[in-house]
Formats: C-alpha cells, sequence, structure tokens
C-alpha cells in the first residue's frame, strides 16, 4: 500500500510518501514563503527522486483541518487534483490527530494545540491503546485557559504532551495554569508532519474511510476572520 500524505494545515508545508511500512521521501518545510509555491515542487521532488509512479498509489491522505484557511484550501486543491488525475481515493485526517500520531505508542495524553487567535487554539485530546490512537475530545477551537481547566479537571495523575505552533504563543501560559505533569514536544516532532498524515491516513483508508475528489472539503471548526466580522456587521444592522 502506497499513501501520499500533504499537510499544508499550518505553517509548516510536508509531503511525504509512505509504502507499507517505510517512509520512502519526505520533505517538511518551515521558511518565508507560501504553501502555493511550496507544497507541488515538494511532491514533484518526492516522487520524481524516489522514481515513484503515481499510478500505483493507493490514495492521497490530506490533513484536512483546523488550521490556517489558506493553507487549507491550498492543500484540499492539491490533493483534488491530484484524486482527479489518477482517479484515487482521498483520505481525510484531522490535523490534531496527525500532530499527536507524531507521538506514536505514548501512555500520555497527548495535546496538539494549534494558535486559533483571539486567544483561542484548536486542540484535541488524544492517547494511545494497544498503538491505537484514541480520540479523548474531539479537535474544538477552546480558549486557552478552557483547555488547561479541562485537563485538569478530567486527567488528574496523567502527563501531558503538548505540541504544535500553540506552544511558543501560550507556553507560559500552560505553565502558569496547568496543575499536570507536562512536558513540550522537541523541535523534530513539534510540527505536522506529512509521513504521520500518511501513515494514519493508511490505518484509514484499511478501515475504509476515504472520499471521492468531488466529496472531500476541509474542515474549518469555524467561520473565517471575513466571514465573522461580515456576520458581526450584519447583526448590527450593516450591509
Amino acid at each position: 500500500m502506497t499513501i501520499i500524505g500533504l499537510d499544508s494545515s499550518g505553517i509548516v508545508a510536508s509531503a511525504a510518501i509512505v509504502t507499507d511500512d517505510v517512509l520512502v521521501a519526505e520533505i517538511t518545510m518551515e521558511y518565508k514563503k507560501t504553501h502555493s509555491e511550496t507544497l507541488v515542487p515538494m511532491l514533484d521532488e518526492i516522487v520524481k527522486t524516489s522514481n515513484t509512479d503515481l499510478k500505483d498509489i493507493d490514495a492521497i491522505a490530506i490533513a484536512a483541518g483546523p488550521g490556517s484557511f489558506t493553507g487549507l484550501r491550498i492543500g484540499s486543491a492539491t490533493a483534488k487534483g491530484l484524486a482527479y488525475a489518477l482517479n484515487k481515493p482521498i483520505v481525510s485526517v484531522p490535523t490534531t490527530a496527525g500532530l499527536a500520531y507524531n507521538f506514536f505508542g505514548s501512555i500520555d495524553i497527548i495535546c496538539p494545540i494549534m494558535d486559533a487567535r483571539r486567544n483561542q487554539v484548536y486542540t484535541g485530546i488524544y492517547t494511545f491503546e494497544n498503538d491505537r490512537l484514541l480520540t479523548l475530545y474531539d479537535q474544538h477551537p477552546l480558549d486557552i485557559e478552557e483547555l488547561t481547566d479541562k485537563l485538569n479537571k478530567e486527567y488528574q495523575g496523567k502527563r501531558v504532551i503538548f505540541l504544535g505552533d500553540g506552544v511558543s504563543k501560550y507556553k507560559d501560559t500552560i505553565n502558569e495554569k496547568l496543575e499536570l505533569t507536562h512536558i513540550f514536544a522537541p523541535a523534530n516532532l513539534n510540527k505536522q508532519h506529512a509521513a504521520s498524515v500518511a501513515v494514519l491516513g493508511g490505518k484509514l483508508y484499511s478501515e475504509g474511510k476515504t472520499e471521492t475528489a468531488f466529496d472531500h472539503a476541509p474542515v474549518y471548526l469555524r467561520l473565517s476572520q471575513a466571514e465573522r466580522e461580515r456576520k458581526e456587521k450584519m447583526e448590527h444592522g450593516g450591509t
């Protein structure tokens, strides 16, 4: 089974090819370029250098959201274009679940946090049991203090691993508010990796959790800033 993994949901762009239990190729980059400039060239490079025949892949796994609205649209368009051209299915991988998969096999509580602005994060709460990812709290936008309160109340005696681009912004708040033992992921595990998306996508593919290019859409979880501002204006009698 060969899965292409793509992730442009956050500040990192990442593309990978996984065949069975082998990571054939991966490029992950956090640089001052837009995902529209990097994602497709990265994919082209790993396909070319690994001599992968795209006709032989089984599915395209994409970090489907939440995350950056622009990044999600770019990733979705790339996945849909590939799926249409190759007549292959898409596997939508929840962004925070893909992040949690960086810590495969951990018995700790895994808490990815992505900066959602306005003192909020996109987050989910996960752990592993018998090498299977368990979703303890499905991905959701939460105020950072709501998240620490929830962890304090529900996971006494557990250790929490935090990762994601929200760590740098909310690390001090977490240290101040969280009563549980906790650690922050190191640089090699802290951000999105398309290989994790591909591996988890392969699991979901084996369970039949696929969709067509036509049916696939990003998972935003909330309105964009422009949509929120327009809604607020309409509610106050604007046009």
